[in-house]
């Protein structure tokens, strides 16, 4: 298995998945993991059929029954860290963040030993071509405003689904236990890194701005998983409460 890997947690994508974009990944040295998170379609025999196509640098991951993006994506983290990757990262199956996107990721962390993870960050600014909904948009930055407050840090968009971790103590502390949050994990395992027995250091996270994104339709993620995801930063901040005051005891 190379020393990249990105995990791609897949739900009912049979009709959705973005097989060229997986071409592009292992082209580029990069191995891919594609879990499947309990699909009732025919996601696991599409998955198994691109696996076949590389064996060498694809793999699936099968879960029964569903247990929801945090925990797919978590699990395969786990799987790839188990499997001596020494980046692991993940992106959305609709692939709004091109494959393009996330080899820049990677190679990004690659250059930069003093880094421990770089994510997308869906910046419009003059060329790049970030397309996204304005209701997104601004639920967004309202979102990423109380997340910062939650991580004490001024995270400019933790929700992008494309991030790239190293490989280490602090990532395998930090996905050893199910996220207590179903929809806002990204935050919770940010924060699980900045708040852990060996705390990464803000400066070790880089947000990189894409030059591409492209809002996809058919996203699972609605309105009222978004309100959902608003009041769960309320549990993640009691939860990193609690590590940061077990971090002051062994100091």
């Amino acid at each position: 298995m190379p020393k990249s890997v990105v995990v791609i947690p897949c739900y009912q994508e049979e009709m959705r998945l973005e097989h060229e974009a997986i071409d592009v990944l292992c082209a580029r040295d990069i191995s891919v993991l594609l879990v499947d998170d309990g699909s009732s379609d025919g996601t696991l025999a599409l998955l198994r059929r691109i696996e076949a196509r590389a064996p060498d640098k694809i793999s699936v991951l099968p879960l029964s029954p569903n247990r929801g993006k945090a925990e797919a994506v978590r699990l395969g983290m786990l799987d790839a860290l188990a499997r001596g990757a020494s980046q692991v990262g993940f992106a959305d199956a609709d692939m709004a963040t091109p494959a393009s996107e996330m080899v820049r990721l990677v190679r990004a962390l690659e250059e930069s030993p003093a880094l421990i993870a770089v994510m997308g960050s869906r910046i419009a600014r003059a060329g790049a071509h970030i397309d996204r909904k304005p209701s997104r948009h601004y639920l967004g930055r309202v979102f990423s405003t109380l997340a910062s407050l939650v991580l004490a840090h001024p995270f400019y968009d933790t929700q992008c689904g494309a991030k790239v971790f190293r490989a280490g103590a602090a990532l395998s502390e930090a996905v050893a236990s199910p996220f207590s949050s179903r929809w806002a994990f990204d935050v919770e395992l940010i924060g699980r890194l900045l708040t852990g027995p060996d705390p990464v250091p803000f400066e070790a996270f880089l947000e990189l701005p894409l030059v591409d994104w492209q809002d996809v339709g058919g996203s699972k993620l609605n309105v009222l998983d978004k309100l959902r995801s608003t009041y769960e930063l309320g549990k993640i901040a009691r939860a990193l409460a609690v590590r940061r005051a077990q971090a002051r005891q062994g100091d």
